[in-house]
């Protein structure tokens, strides 16, 4: 990506990102999205930093009208990360996300068995993926993705807010 897409995404993104949270609010009654903790076998967690919002998370995205949860997030593996299910992802939680809107709930599996189909290069969505070592998470790991490893990894009580 040239440096004056980069400079196009980097204003133009957040400005979506508004516009359609906006358009959400009125043309449904909730949102719901998906992420993943998708742990390998040495116990590091796949982060994603979007090219749109601040921090690394944990990859996921929207549940589309008539998607089931679990479909939303073999897609949205599919897309962010290029990772396929091998095996049945485990619901950790359903949680409510303030900081996306009032109406936002988050579901949140814990992925162990699947496969990384090719590596994942920067797009206009994603900067970058990684995965990194549960004790050396990247700087701007959002406190969200944080509170969900402690939760899964130390068997933490679950909060019911992101």
């Amino acid at each position: 990506m040239s440096w004056a897409e980069r400079a196009i995404n980097a204003v133009s993104m957040p400005v979506v990102r508004r516009v359609m949270h906006f358009y959400w609010r009125f043309a449904r009654g909730m949102t719901l999205g998906v992420r993943a903790a998708v742990l390998d076998d040495a116990e590091r967690v796949l982060l994603i930093r979007h090219t749109y919002t601040k921090g690394w998370h944990l990859p996921g995205g929207g549940v589309e009208v008539g998607e089931t949860m679990l479909d939303a997030l073999k897609r949205e593996l599919r897309e962010e990360v290029h990772v396929r299910l091998t095996g049945e992802p485990v619901l950790h939680g359903l949680f409510f996300n303030p900081q996306g809107s009032r109406r936002d709930h988050v579901a949140v599996y814990v992925v162990r068995d699947f496969e990384q189909l090719r590596p994942k290069l920067p797009d206009h969505e994603i900067a970058e993926i990684g995965f990194f070592p549960l004790e050396g998470l990247p700087e701007g790991t959002t406190r969200g993705t944080r509170a969900r490893l402690i939760e899964i990894i130390d068997e933490e009580p679950v909060s019911p807010v992101w």
